[in-house]
C-alpha cells in the first residue's frame, strides 16, 4: 500500500480517479470494511450497432483506472461490461447487410431481432458477441451481463418493484426535463407487449402497487392491458433504466461520454431518492470522425478496433486511449500513424 501522504505523485488521471473511488467507499481508514468484498466497475454498451472503437474505449479506461486502484490499495475488483440488449430496435443500421428484413422488427426488443448476418440468434446476440470477441482479444478480465437476461431471470424484481412503489418521486425528477408533448405520456416503465412483442412507448393509465402491475391501453388492439413490472414483462426507460442497474448490481464506478451528462445526473438522483448512494464517474469527451460528427454505431462512421490493430500495434490504441480522456479526439484513418510515433 502506498503512503497517502505522498499521494500527490499519482498525476495521472486514472490515479486520480482510484482516489474518488476510495474517498466514495469511505476513505483510506475504513476502505477495507465496504459493503461488498470487493469494487465493481461496469461498463455500458448499446448494442444497436456493431460496437466501435468508442466501445473499447471506455473498456480500456475503465481497466486502468481498475489497475490503478489496486496499485494503491489490497482490494478484490469486478469489472462488469453490461449489454442494454432489451431495447428496442429504434433505426436500421446504415453499415449491415438484409437491412429489408429488419423492417417489421423495429421496436422489438434487439435480442427479438434476427440476425441480418444469419450467423447468431438475433441481433442483439451478433453484436455483444462482436464486442466480446475484440475485448477478449485483450485479454481484458470482465464478466458480460445481457439486460434481457437479467430482466428475464427475474434478478431486477426486486429493485423494478421499489421503483414502482416510488414512481411519483421518479417522475418529479424526471418530468421538469421533458417537453411539453413528452410529460404527457411519460412513464418509468416500458411495457413488452404481448400481441406484437414491441417496447411500447405508451400512456401507463395506472399504477397498481398491490399487484405489482400497470395498466395502459395496447395500440395494437385498443383493449386496456394488465402487466406486471416483473421478469421481463416491462423494461424501464433509459435514465430510470442505469439508475435501476446501480442500484440492482451494486455498481460502485462508471465513466460515461458528454452526451449522457444529464443521464448521470437524473440516474444519480433517482439513487439518492431511494436512499442508494450513485457510483462516482468520469465523464469523458466524445470521438470524433474526420468531419467532427460523433462516431456512431448505427453510422458506421469512425474507425474499428479491427482496422486500427490491421495497420498498429495494440500498445498504440492503448496509449491514444489513455491520452485526455476529458479531451474531444478525431477518430479517422490519419491518426494512427501519428499514434504509432507517439507510441514508439
Amino acid at each position: 500500500m502506498i503512503n497517502f501522504d505522498k499521494k500527490e505523485q499519482f498525476k495521472s488521471w486514472p490515479f486520480q480517479e482510484a482516489f474518488k473511488i476510495i474517498d466514495h467507499l469511505g476513505g483510506i481508514k475504513n476502505f477495507k470494511n465496504p459493503k461488498k468484498d470487493y469494487v465493481l466497475f461496469e461498463t455500458g454498451y448499446g448494442p444497436s450497432g456493431l460496437p466501435h472503437i468508442g466501445t473499447f474505449g471506455e473498456v480500456v479506461r475503465t481497466s486502468m483506472v481498475k489497475k490503478a486502484l489496486l496499485t494503491l490499495v489490497d482490494c478484490k475488483t469486478k469489472l462488469i461490461t453490461f449489454s442494454d440488449d432489451m431495447d428496442g430496435l429504434r433505426k436500421i443500421p446504415e453499415n449491415i447487410p438484409n437491412r429489408e428484413m429488419l423492417r417489421d422488427y423495429i421496436g422489438k426488443p434487439l435480442t427479438s431481432v434476427p440476425d441480418p448476418f444469419e450467423k447468431y440468434q438475433s441481433f442483439g446476440h451478433h453484436n455483444n458477441a462482436k464486442l466480446r470477441s475484440f475485448l477478449d482479444k485483450f485479454d481484458f478480465d470482465y464478466e458480460f451481463i445481457s439486460s434481457t437476461e437479467k430482466y428475464q431471470n427475474g434478478d431486477f424484481d426486486e429493485t423494478l418493484i421499489k421503483i414502482l412503489h416510488n414512481y411519483e418521486s421518479i417522475l418529479s425528477i424526471i418530468l421538469p426535463t421533458l417537453r411539453s408533448e413528452r410529460k404527457s405520456t411519460y412513464s418509468p416503465f416500458l411495457p413488452i407487449s404481448a400481441e406484437s412483442g414491441k417496447v411500447l412507448q405508451v400512456k401507463i393509465e395506472e399504477y397498481n402497487l398491490n399487484s405489482n402491475s400497470i395498466i395502459y391501453t395496447d395500440p395494437d388492439t385498443s383493449k386496456k392491458t394488465e402487466t406486471l413490472v416483473t421478469g421481463g414483462n416491462c423494461k424501464l426507460q433509459w435514465k430510470v433504466d442505469w439508475a435501476m442497474r446501480w442500484m440492482s448490481l451494486d455498481v460502485d464506478y462508471e465513466m460515461c461520454g458528454k452526451d449522457l451528462t444529464e443521464s448521470v445526473d437524473l440516474a444519480s438522483k433517482i439513487c439518492l431518492s431511494m436512499k442508494k448512494t450513485p457510483p462516482t464517474n468520469l465523464i469523458y469527451e466524445m470521438f470524433l470522425d474526420e468531419n467532427g460528427e460523433k462516431i456512431s454505431k448505427s453510422l458506421g462512421n469512425g474507425l474499428s478496433v479491427d482496422e486500427w490493430l490491421r495497420y498498429a500495434s495494440p500498445e498504440s490504441l492503448s496509449l491514444f486511449m489513455f491520452q485526455k480522456p476529458k479531451s474531444a479526439k478525431k477518430l479517422f484513418f490519419d491518426v494512427i500513424p501519428k499514434s504509432i510515433d507517439e507510441y514508439f
